[in-house]
């Protein structure tokens, strides 16, 4: 009964404190309602999930446009000026126990207000989140999802991250960034010690970017999972990334879906699947590996005891190959569940 109560506690606290951030205007909403709430619930507060952010309101007398005034080609353009959000450097610090920080800079449900200044990431935002996030040594968890993030301030991010002594997990899925955060997200990875995480999904990362990940992959030694889906590193990308996978003893799960893979990666990946014991779960759907790049696969299986998951949907292999490789993990988890029982 009393931990029901303490959770309760904690749920309680965690969403008000989400409800006062997600409705709170820069400069027009008064803090007072937050730090009250911080006084009361700060050592509850595990985690925040913030889903929206509201911008500063727009100065009408500075000659901005109010929100009926703003033409079709500037909301379609994005050319209004930025405006800032909620800094977080104002509560991070205060909270002791937070351990997972969840932000999309947007407005939800704006409907015909829609403007494309009401879902930027500003300059400023960056700053003020990068110092506040450095500073909160005891976050684990750090996701900024959709909020049209660049390589410039993403950079600006991960530059904050480096030594940081806590962060296991770093999710930018959904944003802006390429190659060269993906060159960042590399240079994370070859002096973190601890990252077991990190998701890049649906962003425009490209070989260069995929091989700087590689190259800090073969050294890594933390680092459990990996999702690559929906970004662009094609055959020479998927080449790399494989011959890391070929060093590497500690990734568990990688997603490399919709990333214009061939027949030559299916190659590389059937080498893998050869010589790698630790890879238990792999997604490579929605990629051309085509019927030879299946009967690859197919061949590289035979021995490995160990894959668990092998996600091949869409990828034009022949239907011989696919019920060979799923019988295979059909194997493999039977073993598995059967280890766990004894």
């Amino acid at each position: 009964k009393q931990w029901y109560q303490r959770r309760v506690a904690i749920t309680a606290g965690e969403r008000n404190m989400e409800d006062l951030i997600e409705n709170y205007v820069p400069e027009s909403t008064e803090l007072s309602d937050i730090t009250e709430t911080l006084e009361l619930s700060k050592d509850f507060i595990k985690r925040l999930r913030i889903r929206q952010l509201l911008p500063q309101i727009k100065d009408v007398s500075s000659g901005l446009p109010q929100e009926d005034e703003v033409s079709d080609q500037g909301s379609d353009n994005g050319t209004d000026d930025s405006l800032d959000h909620f800094d977080f450097g104002l509560i991070i610090n205060k909270l002791p126990n937070l351990a997972e920080l969840s932000i999309t800079y947007g407005v939800r449900n704006c409907g015909m207000n829609f403007e494309w200044s009401l879902f930027e990431f500003t300059q400023k935002d960056c700053s003020l989140l990068a110092k506040a996030v450095k500073s909160c040594t005891h976050l684990q968890i750090l996701r900024l999802q959709r909020c049209q993030i660049e390589d410039e301030k993403a950079r600006l991010i991960i530059s904050h991250l480096l030594d940081h002594p806590g962060l296991r997990v770093l999710d930018l899925s959904h944003n802006r960034i390429g190659d060269k955060t993906g060159r960042a997200v590399g240079k994370l990875l070859s002096v973190n010690k601890i990252l077991e995480e990190v998701n890049l999904c649906d962003n425009t990362i490209q070989a260069e970017g995929a091989s700087a990940i590689a190259f800090s992959l073969k050294k890594n030694s933390t680092l459990q999972t990996l999702n690559l889906k929906l970004n662009r590193i094609g055959d020479e990308g998927g080449r790399n990334i494989c011959q890391a996978l070929m060093k590497t003893s500690t990734l568990l799960h990688i997603d490399l879906s919709s990333n214009g893979l061939g027949e030559h990666v299916a190659a590389n990946l059937a080498e893998v699947l050869s010589h790698n014991q630790s890879l238990e779960h792999i997604i490579i759907s929605c990629n051309k590996l085509g019927v030879a790049g299946g009967r690859v696969l197919q061949e590289g299986l035979e021995n490995n005891r160990v894959l668990k998951t092998f996600d091949l949907r869409l990828t034009e292999i022949s239907q011989q190959s696919e019920h060979s490789i799923m019988n295979v993990i059909k194997s493999n988890k039977e073993k598995d569940n059967n280890s766990i029982s004894v």
